[in-house]
C-alpha cells in the first residue's frame, strides 16, 4: 500500500501562510531520523528537508495565505492548504494526516486522522518537516522586508517581542492575521 502523509505547520502563528506537505516515501528510503519537526532542532530539519526531497517518491508543498485564513478560519485554511498539497499528488493508496480531523475535501480519498501522526508515521513525519521548514523560510524573507518586527526569531508567534512590535508599529496587512484578536484594533493598511 502506497502512502501519503500530510500535516501542517503555522496553525497558531499571528502572521504568515499555513503551510501543508504531502509526501510520499519508497519502502526502503534510507532516511535516519525522521519526526516530529517541533521536536527537531533547525539544522537537523534543514538536513532531512533535503533527504525528503531527494528521496521521496512525491511530495507537494501549499499553504493558505493570511487573507484566506482571515476569511474562512484557521481550521477552515489548514484543511485547504492540505488539499491543495494533495491535489498536486497522483498514484496513492491511502493518506494518512496529522489531527483528529479529515478535511472535507479529502474525505472521498481512502484517508485516515491520526493524533500525535507526525511523531510516529514516518510519511506524516515527513511531511511536517517539509511544512515546517517552509514556512520558517518564508518567515525569514519576510523578516528581511519588516525588519522591525523580530519575524527571524519568533516566526509569526505572539511572543512579547512581536507583540510589542505590534503594538508601535501596527499589523501589516497581508503579513499578519487581522481576524486573530492581537491585530483587530492595530491595523496599518
Amino acid at each position: 500500500m502506497i502512502i501519503c502523509g500530510v500535516d501542517e505547520a503555522g496553525r497558531g502563528p499571528l502572521a504568515g501562510n499555513v503551510v501543508a506537505a504531502a509526501v510520499i516515501l519508497p519502502k526502503n528510503h534510507g532516511i535516519i531520523g525522521l519526526n516530529d519537526s517541533k521536536k527537531l532542532s533547525e539544522k537537523k530539519r534543514e538536513f532531512l528537508f533535503h533527504e525528503i526531497i531527494n528521496k521521496a517518491l512525491d511530495y507537494s508543498i501549499a499553504e493558505a495565505t493570511p487573507n484566506e485564513i482571515d476569511k474562512i478560519n484557521i481550521l477552515q485554511a489548514t484543511f485547504l492548504a492540505m488539499s491543495r498539497a494533495i491535489s498536486k499528488l497522483d498514484n496513492f493508496d491511502k493518506i494518512l494526516i496529522d489531527g483528529n480531523k479529515i478535511p472535507p475535501q479529502l474525505k472521498s480519498y481512502n484517508s485516515e486522522a491520526i493524533i500525535g501522526g507526525d511523531a510516529i508515521i514516518e510519511e506524516i513525519s515527513a511531511a511536517s518537516i517539509l511544512a515546517k521548514v517552509t514556512r520558517d523560510r518564508q518567515l525569514l524573507e519576510i523578516d528581511k522586508q519588516y525588519p522591525n518586527y523580530g519575524f527571524a526569531k519568533h516566526k509569526g508567534y505572539g511572543t512579547k517581542e512581536h507583540l510589542t512590535a505590534i503594538n508601535k508599529f501596527g499589523a501589516i496587512n497581508g503579513i499578519h492575521r487581522m481576524s486573530f484578536a492581537p491585530m483587530k484594533q492595530n491595523t496599518l493598511f
